[in-house]
């Protein structure tokens, strides 16, 4: 890192590692910084879904899908908010950034066609087989690898290198790094509860399940620069954390039927709301929730890895009735099996829920019946540096920050402008990833159109 770096890359998690092969690729000379011990920040910590409207893998599936029905997908559960442009680039992006992965750089993903998850009207998400984004993070590094691209673990940028007001590169141990462009990829602010609580207060006293290094770097940076900020109370929770496993209880087990209910056995809200939106729901009525489904459901979740794993160490309890299972893990009998009743009816089309619900999928529930126990979560925010289409961080007077890019939790996402309930499955993982290849190719083309 002597020389003067076309591109710096702040931050190892997807949208940095998806930068810097196509900066790479385009012809750039390339360095990545990683202020912690291994690569992959929150895209590790993910299912590795990846929306991709209008894919060459959903033609084949014979799914109808296009850019224009997911950035209607994408209004209909977050409405306008301060980055629409962005709604309708990633939407038009996302397809050929999945074939991108796949076919171009080989990575290991396949479309999902058991389930669409929450905010998607068709089945457009794209994941790892083992639907671990650790998968993802291990193919990228090694397409990194493959391009001699150095990374630099456990050097943490401090501060970005400025001269007249343009961004020439960071500052690491004290020395600097100079580079013609550089992209903040560090996530968003979720791990600083300072600004955690300034921002997004209602999931402020809820535990933060995501990666450390999301400290708030990116956003404190670009206010020094005059950066404007976007969609700053919107972000991502996480409605069921298996406790005390402390790993995800897959939303497919409420997705296709399942519900939550309180120590009295009673549910409290709609689970149609999705795993982010319906976070805040679990907090307000107490610490924990319990997830109630049967064997049916069960045998469909077990497919995926991470649910697999946490059924193995003994997550899930079982037994032949409602109330039997609700002794067996201390919630009220008399309550869950008023609950189940009265929602088996709804599901059978014998009256409404009285939640609300409408998708019902494999329900009623039938024996045997599985129950978790499970917290709230903060996973990440979703608020951040507003970038134009270009991935180029904007000023709040007008403008943008010369040399500047940003992408992922360090940009405004794409959920809406307050709360959980804008999140749809994969906005997170799309906005890395497209803002991410969006920012390494148009440094190598403004390097390009200078030289």
């Amino acid at each position: 890192m002597s020389e003067t770096l076309d591109l710096l890359v702040i931050g190892a998690g997807a949208c940095g590692l998806a930068g810097a092969i196509a900066a790479h690729d385009a012809g750039g000379t390339v360095a990545i910084l990683e202020g912690r011990d291994r690569p992959g920040g929150n895209s590790a910590l993910s299912t590795g879904s990846i929306p991709g409207a209008g894919s060459k893998y959903q033609r084949a599936a014979g799914i109808e899908d296009s850019p224009e029905r997911m950035v209607e997908d994408l209004i209909h559960v977050a409405g306008h908010h301060d980055a629409d442009d962005l709604t309708e680039m990633i939407a038009a992006e996302c397809g050929p950034l999945c074939e991108w992965l796949i076919d171009d750089l080989g990575a290991r993903m396949e479309l999902i066609t058991a389930y669409r998850h929450v905010g998607h009207s068709v089945e457009r998400l794209h994941a790892p087989r083992s639907r671990r984004g650790q998968d993802l993070v291990d193919d990228l590094l090694r397409f990194v690898a493959d391009r001699d691209i150095p990374i630099a673990v456990g050097n943490r940028a401090e501060a970005l290198l400025v001269e007249d007001g343009h961004v020439v590169g960071a500052v690491v141990g004290g020395e600097p790094i100079r580079a013609r462009k550089v992209l903040l990829a560090t996530n968003g602010f979720a791990a600083d509860p300072t600004l955690v609580a300034e921002h997004c207060a209602e999931i402020a006293a809820a535990e933060y399940f995501g990666a450390p290094g999301s400290t708030g770097d990116a956003v404190r940076w670009g206010q020094a620069l005059g950066a404007a900020l976007g969609n700053m109370g919107a972000y991502q929770g996480y409605a069921a954390v298996a406790y005390p496993q402390g790993q995800l209880l897959s939303w497919t087990t409420l997705e296709k039927g399942g519900v939550l209910v309180s120590k009295t056995g009673r549910r409290f809200g709609n689970e149609d709301l999705g795993y982010s939106g319906f976070a805040s729901h679990v907090m307000k009525q107490g610490a924990f929730a319990w997830a109630i489904y049967d064997a049916r459901i069960h045998a469909v979740a077990e497919a995926e890895e991470e649910y697999a794993e946490m059924s193995a160490m003994g997550a899930v309890t079982w037994a032949d009735t409602p109330g039997g299972v609700a002794e067996a893990v201390g919630l009220d009998s008399a309550g869950l099996e008023e609950t189940i009743a009265a929602y088996n009816a709804a599901a059978r089309g014998e009256g409404q829920d009285a939640c609300g619900r409408t998708a019902f999928s494999m329900a009623p529930l039938e024996a045997p019946f599985a129950a978790v126990k499970v917290k709230p979560g903060l996973f990440h925010t979703q608020g951040g540096l507003l970038v134009d289409t270009k991935a180029r961080v904007r000023k709040a007077s007008g403008g943008i920050v010369p040399n500047l890019f940003a992408g992922g939790g360090a940009a405004a996402g794409i959920s809406g402008r307050d709360g959980a309930l804008g999140y749809a499955s994969g906005n997170g993982l799309i906005t890395a990833l497209v803002l991410g290849r969006r920012a390494g190719m148009v440094t190598m083309e403004e390097i390009k159109a200078v030289a």
